[in-house]
Parts: C-alpha cells; sequence; structure tokens
C-alpha cells in the first residue's frame, strides 16, 4: 500500500511518488505532469504510487494495473482506462469527465465522493467498489457485474444500469433521476434499510 508522504511545503497533502511535494506546489507543474505521464505509459504495472491531485488530461491508462495507489482529489478529462485492472486503489473526491472505463476489473477501489461525468463502464467487473457519495451523471455501467458495491447516499442521475449483476449492491439514500435497471437483478440490491 502507497505510503503517505506529506508535502514539504507544510499544506498536509500528499507528496507525489518521487517528490517532496504535492502537485499543487510545484514550480513547473506542466513539466512534472508529462513526467508522470511518461512514467505511466513506460510501467503497465504500478503499485503503490500516489498521484493525489494531479489533473489527467486524454491521458491512456488503458490494459495497466494499478495496485494500492492513491489518485485522491485528482481529475480526469478524456482519460482512456478501458481493460484497466485497479486493486486496493483510491480515487476519493476525483472528478472523471468523459472517460473510458470499459471491461475494466475494478476491485475493493474507493470512489467516495467523487463526480462521474459522462462516463462509460460498460461490460467492467467492479466488485467490492465504493461510490459513496458519489455524483454520478450521464453514464453507463451496462452489462457489469457490481457485487457487493456501495452507491450510498450517492446522488445518480441519467445513468444506465442494464444487464447487470447487483447481488448485495446498496444504494441505500441514493437519490435517483432518469435511471435505467432493465434485465438487472434489482430484487437482490438493497434499496432501503431494513428496520429491526
Amino acid at each position: 500500500m502507497f505510503k503517505i508522504n506529506p508535502c514539504a511545503a507544510g499544506c498536509g497533502r500528499p507528496a507525489i511518488t518521487g517528490y517532496n511535494l504535492c502537485f499543487t506546489h510545484w514550480a513547473n507543474p506542466e513539466r512534472e505532469y508529462l513526467h508522470i505521464c511518461e512514467f505511466i505509459e513506460e510501467n503497465k504495472s504500478i503499485k503503490d504510487y500516489c498521484a493525489a491531485g494531479v489533473r489527467f488530461e486524454d491521458t491512456d491508462f488503458s490494459g495497466h494495473n494499478f495496485y494500492g495507489c492513491n489518485f485522491k482529489d485528482a481529475s480526469f478529462t478524456r482519460c482512456n482506462f478501458s481493460g484497466v485492472t485497479v486493486r486496493m486503489s483510491f480515487f476519493d473526491f476525483a472528478v472523471f469527465n468523459d472517460c473510458d472505463f470499459s471491461k475494466s476489473d475494478l476491485q475493493f477501489v474507493s470512489f467516495a465522493g467523487t463526480g462521474i461525468s459522462n462516463c462509460n463502464f460498460e461490460g467492467s467487473e467492479i466488485v467490492h467498489v465504493n461510490f459513496e457519495g458519489a455524483a454520478i451523471n450521464d453514464s453507463c455501467f451496462n452489462s457489469s457485474n457490481l457485487y457487493n458495491s456501495r452507491f450510498i447516499s450517492a446522488d445518480l442521475d441519467r445513468t444506465t444500469f442494464v444487464n447487470c449483476n447487483l447481488k448485495q449492491v446498496y444504494f441505500v439514500s441514493a437519490k435517483q433521476k432518469d435511471i435505467l435497471f432493465k434485465s438487472s437483478n434489482t430484487a437482490e440490491a438493497v434499496f432501503e434499510m431494513e428496520e429491526e
């Protein structure tokens, strides 16, 4: 699991792996961002990496493996995550716009408090994943296995879960507007907690 090294500037944010500063305090963030993208491009399997707060645009993560990584507060615009494998990693309070996660394998991952807009998770394994408090709109989870994932207190808008495995998926206290669950096993999902 990644080690949290605090930013040397004293802001309390985690330093990026290989640096002593967080993304906000880099003197030349554009140049260092290119170094991070080169590192990701050259390494198909990445472990214990911290890229918290980094702003990614048009980055190709497809086919990569991420284990125990920290992308908290990062943003991703038009990024390709298709075919990615992610285990025990954190994307809490990150923002995803126009990203492709199709045919991805996400297990024990946290997207708590994230903003997800116009993203495609179709045909994915999304097992034991936390979307608690996430704001998800105009996105597609069709034909995915969402076994034991959590959308507790999430804000779901214009999002589809067609032909999905929803066994033990928690939608408790989730706001739902224009959601489509066609051909999914909603009877095995949890929408409200039972009173004892």
